[in-house]
This record gives C-alpha cells, structure tokens and sequence, in this order.
C-alpha cells in the first residue's frame, strides 16, 4: 500500500468516517473547509494518529502545520520526509 492510501485510511479510521472510503478522498483536494470538511477538532485526532502510527511529532506553529494538513499531497510529503529522514 503506497503512503496516500495509507494515510486515507488512516484519516478515514482515526476520524471514524465511516460514509468515505479511501477512493472518495482525493489527493490534491483541501482536507478542511471546503474539501473534504475537517474541522480543527480532526487536526488534532489526525496529528495524534500521526504521532501514533508514524512517531511523527509537529511542533505547535499553526502556519507551519496549515500547510503540511491542507492535502493528501502535503500530508504524505511531510511523513515521507520523516520516514526516510
């Protein structure tokens, strides 16, 4: 499994979205407001599960964090850099 649909899953298992499935979420599509509707109650589920499943720690500056949580894109971008170092 590539690391977009794994992190789908993840968003879909740790936010408990059960009406969406990994092919709904669309990998430049904005996952809050307007794209797929997270709020900022999800970000910090979503960063838990981060931390959880990837041992990824992001520090507290929101701007920073905007833009690593605005896609799928951005998203496996930031856990690749961390994976691999």
């Amino acid at each position: 499994m590539d690391i977009k649909t794994e992190l789908k899953n993840l968003i879909i298992t740790s936010l408990a979205l059960e009406e969406i499935n990994a092919e709904d979420i669309k990998d430049d599509e904005p996952l809050f407001g307007e794209g797929l509707g997270l709020d900022s109650i999800d970000a910090l589920e979503l960063g838990m599960a981060l931390k959880k499943k990837y041992n990824i720690t992001l520090d507290s500056d929101r701007e920073e964090n905007k833009k690593y949580f605005y896609s799928i894109n951005t998203l496996s971008k930031l856990v690749e850099s961390k994976i691999n170092g």
